[in-house]
């Protein structure tokens, strides 16, 4: 339960009360805002801050993110870190990308207010060392105000081989970001640019996480390892730093087509269902991929049900239309504890 202690209101002629830590930027000095209610009746899940990019048209980062956590329950309030009008694997985008002094801008608009408590923090994609670094601020801010804030972040810099960040970006990753996440959700190829280490096996993925979780992080998803015509999503958790940690997989069975905003779906419902299952990892990751999976279903149908190549483009996904998998998901794909 989050403990809004800042909040004191007094009962006048006015209909609204005035609290104290709000006051409203105008002309009227003498009026107080009304308060923030995600504040001062916060839910039982959390209040998220989301800083990642955001597209006008389609479902990547924020616009993949922010609705399925609402449904779960959360209050969230995103930071685009880029406003592009689609996402780049179009012909052609067009847009605008937040720097660090921007971002940070925001950051003391909100702590001006008193609106910076927030029980978790979600980073996706980050394209440049400056805004990378402006997040690690972020976090210090964050953890000065909670420092049980919990921070999930999914390292994007690349897949299958390719990076989709500048080099230096893997180093701050793993030098500074890495030691102060509590979740890191990276894919195979971003887990092996954290540890340095070649993934070609299961017992190859776990060592993998072994090694993340000795740097910082108390629960790691590689969420998709190519194996044997399958993925292959390793959970790992370490409760206590002296103990070994749990580890799972799940096996998913690959569907022929190429979708965009997975990755930032995935990690969100992790992260939404991991605070509602917090000592049960593995329970989290089957809701979350059994969701993931009900909706890229849902995708294929209806691309073939138009009458499109569904392996000519990327797709994009059927957010909206698939909330009560979101929601309420049938849980197919069930998670296999490693002794």
């Amino acid at each position: 339960m989050i403990k809004a202690v800042v909040f004191f209101y007094q009962v006048d002629s006015n209909p609204f009360p005035r609290f104290s830590s709000f006051r409203l930027r105008s002309s009227r000095k003498s009026e107080m805002a009304p308060p923030v209610l995600s504040l001062a009746l916060p839910s039982e899940t959390g209040r998220v801050l989301s800083i990642q990019s955001h597209t006008v048209q389609g479902y990547v980062g924020n616009k993949s993110a922010v609705f399925p956590l609402q449904l779960l329950g959360y209050d969230v309030d995103p930071i685009n870190s880029v406003q592009f009008s689609n996402h780049t694997g179009y012909p052609t985008f067009k847009g605008q990308v937040l720097n660090g002094e921007q971002l940070w801008d925001l950051i003391e608009g909100l702590e001006a207010n008193d609106l910076l408590y927030y029980t978790h923090l979600l980073t996706g994609y980050i394209g440049s060392v400056s805004f990378l670094n402006a997040v690690l601020k972020v976090v210090d801010k964050l953890r000065s105000i909670n420092p049980r804030l919990t921070y999930v972040c999914d390292p994007v810099m690349g897949d299958e081989g390719k990076l989709y960040v500048p080099q230096e970006l893997v180093s701050v990753y793993h030098e500074k970001v890495v030691p102060v996440a509590s979740m890191l959700t990276p894919n195979q190829f971003e887990a092996e640019l954290l540890t340095g280490v070649r993934i070609v096996s299961e017992q190859d993925g776990r060592e993998a996480c072994i090694t993340l979780h000795a740097a910082g992080p108390s629960k790691v998803v590689i969420t998709s390892m190519n194996m044997n015509g399958n993925l292959i999503l390793i959970g790992s958790h370490q409760k206590e730093k002296d103990q070994p940690p749990e580890q799972f997989k799940i096996v998913i069975p690959k569907i022929p087509a190429y979708f965009t905003g997975t990755g930032d779906l995935m990690t969100a419902l992790l992260l939404g269902w991991s605070n509602k299952y917090p000592d049960s990892l593995d329970k989290a990751a089957e809701l979350a991929v059994s969701s993931l999976q009900a909706l890229l279903v849902r995708t294929l149908n209806d691309y073939r049900r138009a009458g499109y190549d569904c392996k000519s483009s990327s797709l994009e996904i059927r957010l909206i239309q698939s909330q009560d998998d979101i929601q309420n998901p049938e849980v197919k794909y069930k998670a296999e504890r490693y002794n």
